[in-house]
């Protein structure tokens, strides 16, 4: 089975429910930025993304 990357706003907030899970980790980087400067207004990098938001599940 492949490693899945994810994003899991709902496990560190209470006001947003988002989840992004892709075997795609370039397509689960993409979204994971859209959405966090969308609706959360913050700009993060991909290396952020991988070091403090993203899991490999």
């Amino acid at each position: 089975m492949a490693e899945a990357h994810k994003l899991d706003c709902e496990a560190v907030s209470d006001e947003c429910r988002f989840i992004i899970q892709s075997e795609n980790e370039d397509e689960a980087v993409e979204l994971a930025k859209n959405h966090m400067k969308e609706i959360h207004d913050q700009e993060v990098t991909r290396e952020e993304l991988q070091e403090e938001h993203l899991q490999v599940v």
